[in-house]
């Protein structure tokens, strides 16, 4: 073969190689391929996922069956009963009885305004949906507010008597204990210098903004400083778990 003939042997193996590369066609990766591939990705419909706005079930709330100090037995029952078919039991017979699943088997690790934090997992989106809600109305001075702990899963009742903290059920959640207090819980916090300045009322008690407060409880959280424990600190899922998310 001359020289001639070498080259153009050289000149078609060089276009067949070029072609395989573009694909089928020679539209594999090239402009036609992608233009094909934007329209498809425009023809999918995107979902997206928001929370219900829910106010807390008001026979969940602890001072439906916690009056002055005395817990009524049956309202406290139909809570708990409530709890543990929902989110699991709590090494009690009682809720063995409503749920063979335990709630801590369906803790999960969260991220809360950057800080780790064990819930249950059914009450994770409810928890983004705060966040959210306070990253877009609580960024200025006077609502900013900057948390350093928090707390949700436990597995140690820290109630005295029958009452059963919701803290064992994973749907509580604890923010800066040193700096919003639960002047009505057991000690230290009754002898505790932040429970013994005179306030009018728990808001002026917590550091917490009332603004975080009103957005826990846009989306089904109760805030226990409305409670005669004035427990500034903590926040219960007490909505309905099975209409957190709503898809638009």
């Amino acid at each position: 073969m001359n020289a001639n003939g070498r080259t153009r042997v050289h000149l078609l193996v060089a276009a067949a190689i070029a072609l395989l590369a573009a694909g089928p066609l020679g539209l594999g990766d090239g402009p036609v391929a992608e233009a094909k591939e934007a329209a498809r990705g425009k023809a999918k419909k995107t979902t997206q996922v928001a929370c219900r706005l829910q106010r807390p079930q008001k026979f969940l709330k602890r001072r439906t069956f916690v009056q002055k100090g005395t817990l009524d037995p049956k309202k406290h029952a139909r809570a708990v009963r409530y709890l543990a078919e929902h989110y699991g039991h709590v090494e009690t017979d009682e809720t063995r009885r409503y749920n063979p699943e335990s709630a801590h088997s369906q803790a999960t690790t969260v991220r809360f305004m950057g800080l780790p934090l064990s819930i249950h997992e059914k009450i994770a989106p409810a928890l983004h949906c705060v966040e959210k809600r306070i990253r877009k109305t609580c960024s200025s001075k006077s609502r900013r507010y900057t948390p350093r702990s928090v707390g949700g899963f436990r597995t140690a009742n820290s109630y005295r008597g029958a009452e059963i903290s919701n803290h064992l059920f994973g749907i509580a959640v604890d923010i800066d204990p040193d700096r919003n207090p639960c002047c009505g819980c057991v000690d230290p916090w009754p002898t505790s210098p932040l429970c013994q300045e005179k306030k009018r009322t728990a808001y002026e008690r917590a550091a917490l903004t009332r603004c975080w407060i009103k957005a826990f409880e846009r989306y089904g959280f109760d805030w226990l400083g409305h409670d005669d424990l004035e427990d500034t600190m903590h926040f219960e899922f007490l909505g309905n778990p099975d209409r957190i998310t709503v898809k638009q």
